[in-house]
């Protein structure tokens, strides 16, 4: 994987995506005319340049991962690229969408099953199913990205966890995993309330 120094990443203005202003939190709806603002309207650009600029929105697809009432939960190591989120819970599994992704022609899709395929192992039946969108400008990390939440539901329950130097990771109901809340990074909070409530 390339250093942040070099790396592209999709990109769309925060303009284009929020045109009425930007909300917080997790919304499911509009989905549609966002993936075509982001398809259509999108361009890389390199990470270094727009890591602290909040005028572009950085596209991270976000896969959550469930078994029956049990969802993959992971937790980043030292190791883990991303210092400003050592340590932290994850309810998902995701990252940038690079140049290299658009060689089967949809950006969204192809970069959310090659960073799948990246982080872990899974032989069972895969289908995501876009859930909606999360945009948190609380935190440094969180505010110059727009996560498109997808949804996995898996018919067997072995997932493993490919680099694990950098994440580990369990099966949990979500009551279970209530105890890990407060070291959640701020994404699997927000999708954790809308898994709990939506249940």
């Amino acid at each position: 994987m390339p250093g942040v120094f070099s790396e592209h990443v999709l990109c769309v203005s925060r303009e284009d995506i929020f045109p009425d202003g930007a909300w917080h939190g997790f919304v499911d709806q509009g989905l549609d005319r966002a993936q075509d603002v982001i398809r259509h309207r999108s361009f890389f650009m390199p990470r270094a340049e727009v890591e602290e600029d909040p005028r572009y929105q950085q596209i991270i697809p976000y896969v959550v991962f469930r078994h029956g009432e049990r969802y993959l939960l992971t937790r980043r190591l030292k190791a883990s690229g991303e210092k400003r989120l050592h340590q932290q819970y994850s309810l998902g599994v995701g990252g940038h969408i690079n140049p290299g992704d658009l060689e089967n022609g949809d950006p969204i899709d192809d970069g959310m099953r090659r960073e799948w395929a990246e982080e872990v192992e899974y032989q069972g039946h895969f289908q995501a199913r876009l859930l909606g969108l999360i945009n948190d400008d609380s935190a440094p990390v969180s505010k110059v990205h727009l996560g498109l939440v997808f949804l996995v539901d898996g018919d067997r329950p072995e997932i493993a966890i490919r680099e694990t130097d950098k994440l580990e990771g369990e099966l949990l109901a979500l009551p279970d995993m209530r105890i890990f809340y407060l070291g959640m990074e701020s994404w699997s909070q927000i999708v954790y309330d809308h898994l709990l409530t939506s249940r």
